[in-house]
């Protein structure tokens, strides 16, 4: 546990969610392998459909539309609209098949039990605080079981940008009544979560389990912890 700064005192406690609460980096390449595959045998005319090629067509739809980068959801959807259009499936089926093919992406990237030690973290510091979570993500909360562990969760899109944008912590503060700065929030993100959090006013715990630097940091976090369970030395 390393101190940056000297921690004041806060009334609410926020968390990311991916990477933070659970390892998420080998949920999502396993779901994004499980989707083509899904793709490819769903649709005879996305048979050939290859990850580069996803992967390509993601990047075009980012650059032609970037506010889509603040709602990952609509961003797969209209990407999977876009990708059977040009593949030759009629727009107004491609409409409908991209949306059942999120719904499939979406129990894919959800299919995973988050560790016991999160939940139990979480309910600890209930007790306490006021818990909620600020995501860019859109992990399915019920399928996870995490959606009755926090008094509420934030995502991005519907309006809210994506951290590091202030959106989703203005809006946690005022769903709170507190002000910003009454927020710690934890993260395991050095530009979405500590950036994010510190440039907007609240505190920011940056959670760090392999030890990385702070290369690439804009502004340094209040603690860094590599076990969740150091929150507790917090309260």
């Amino acid at each position: 546990m390393k101190y940056y700064r000297p921690v004041r005192p806060f009334k609410a406690i926020s968390f990311d969610l991916d990477d933070t609460l659970y390892d998420n980096h080998p949920i999502i390449k396993k779901a994004e392998s499980a989707i083509i595959e899904h793709l490819n045998n769903s649709y005879p005319e996305l048979a050939q459909l290859t990850q580069k090629q996803w992967l390509l067509y993601k990047d075009l739809i980012a650059k032609e539309f970037p506010e889509l980068q603040h709602d990952v959801s609509l961003w797969r959807i209209k990407t999977l609209t876009r990708v059977m259009t040009i593949y030759g499936i009629p727009q107004f089926k491609a409409v409908e098949y991209a949306k059942h093919a999120f719904s499939e992406f979406l129990k894919l990237r959800s299919d995973f039990t988050v560790p016991l030690e999160s939940i139990q973290l979480l309910e600890k510091l209930a007790e306490s605080y006021p818990v909620i979570a600020i995501t860019n993500g859109n992990v399915d909360e019920f399928q996870i079981r995490l959606h009755d562990k926090f008094k509420f969760i934030l995502k991005a899109g519907d309006g809210l940008k994506a951290k590091p944008h202030a959106d989703l912590f203005i809006e946690a503060a005022r769903r709170l009544n507190i002000e910003v700065s009454d927020i710690l929030h934890v993260g395991d993100h050095l530009i979405s979560d500590v950036y994010g959090a510190q440039n907007n006013g609240a505190q920011a715990v940056w959670f760090n389990p392999n030890q990385q630097s702070l290369n690439g940091a804009r502004l340094l976090p209040t603690v860094e912890i590599s076990h969740l369970d150091h929150l507790y030395k917090l309260l």
